[in-house]
């Protein structure tokens, strides 16, 4: 029997605990499907403080409560209501936010995430920077910020650059899906286990002595896992790679139109959903993306980018159609990608001084 702690460390909407060797950081909001709010990263930060000076702690777990998923993303609800009134929510939230991707990647010890079911957006900066990555049958991963007038951010921009070809550029524009086995073929996370088979593998890692390594940990993992690694969309990996390779967004839209397929006219379709500025200061920071030297220096494009679109009808616009009033019916400006201008795209890329994200 697993030795529990008989007080939890946090509890309330984020549950950290000691479980025998394990530091357990539950996201605990089901009914939202565990989105994330402020307070609930502060409480992972502070967990994590816990759990990197406790020596019992060998290893630690991600997990979200709930049937529905890991983590359908951050509080937009709550940085919708902040935008509108000129308040300061994405400018704290993201600061602290994209500072405790940059440490996730970078904790000492072996740092798991159960990538169960809806992973989104704040839900991917929590477990896709982490050193073992797993899915399930039935994970459904995706960053579809572009359809709020955003951009795929908690360090996204790394990750899609570093997938193969331009799989990337394809998941970070459209928004589309990843099930599990298309996360690992995209880079985002590293074994498939049955999802029926986690509770098994969670009582395992409990077990895990201090000092284990980060390879007897995967070693573990894998005991549980599949073999699968590419899904559906690698499967068509020559056809994105061609209609992809561009870095104009009128060059993408075009070779799409010069296909003539149903899949290109379908694809088509779902980036004319998405809004033109969004998509256009996406592709820009994914093309950065793919010539920069770490995490951090993603993170802090993305913090400059991210303070613009906080500011940005688009944003407030993308949001209202989707979360609030969801008519999915959103008036983007401008809303052509061709009306997109390199004077509004610019300070999305502007230097901003003493409000620079800078990591400890």
């Amino acid at each position: 029997m697993t030795a529990i702690d008989p007080a939890p460390l946090i509890e309330g909407d984020l549950i950290a605990r000691r479980e025998g060797g394990c530091g357990v950081i539950r996201l605990n909001r089901p009914k939202a499907i565990n989105a994330v709010t402020l307070e609930m990263f502060r409480d992972v930060d502070r967990a994590l403080d816990a759990f990197e000076s406790d020596p019992a702690v060998a290893v630690i777990l991600l997990e979200g409560a709930g049937e529905r998923g890991l983590c359908a993303g951050g509080d937009i609800r709550a940085l919708w209501e902040s935008s509108k009134v000129k308040g300061d929510l994405g400018k704290v939230l993201w600061r602290e936010e994209y500072i405790l991707n940059a440490r996730i990647k970078k904790f000492a010890k072996p740092y798991v995430a159960f990538m169960d079911g809806i992973v989104m957006g704040g839900g991917v900066g929590l477990s896709a920077h982490s050193r073992h990555r797993v899915v399930t049958e039935k994970t459904k991963l995706a960053m579809p910020e572009v359809g709020l007038g955003f951009f795929p951010d908690v360090g996204g921009t790394w990750l899609l650059s570093h997938s193969p070809g331009e799989i990337g550029t394809y998941f970070g524009l459209t928004g589309q899906t990843m099930n599990g086995p298309d996360a690992i073929h995209a880079g985002f996370a590293d074994l498939v286990v049955p999802s029926g088979e986690l509770a098994a593998l969670r009582e395992i890692l409990t077990r895990a002595a201090p000092g284990i390594t980060s390879g007897e940990i995967r070693t573990l993992i894998e005991t549980f896992a599949t073999d699968e690694s590419a899904g559906p969309v690698a499967a068509i990996q020559s056809k994105i790679d061609r209609w992809f390779a561009h870095d104009r967004m009128e060059d993408i839209v075009a070779a799409l139109q010069r296909d003539g397929s149903e899949l290109a006219a379908l694809t088509l379709k779902t980036l004319n959903e998405k809004s033109p500025r969004g998509m256009v200061v996406t592709l820009k920071l994914l093309r950065l993306a793919r010539t920069s030297r770490s995490l951090e220096e993603c993170l802090v494009r993305e913090y400059r980018a991210a303070l613009e679109v906080f500011a940005s009808d688009d944003f407030r616009e993308g949001v209202r159609a989707a979360v609030i009033d969801k008519d999915r019916n959103p008036k983007w400006s401008p809303p052509r990608i061709e009306d997109v201008t390199p004077e509004m795209v610019a300070p999305y890329f502007a230097e901003i001084g003493a409000d620079e994200l800078k990591f400890p």
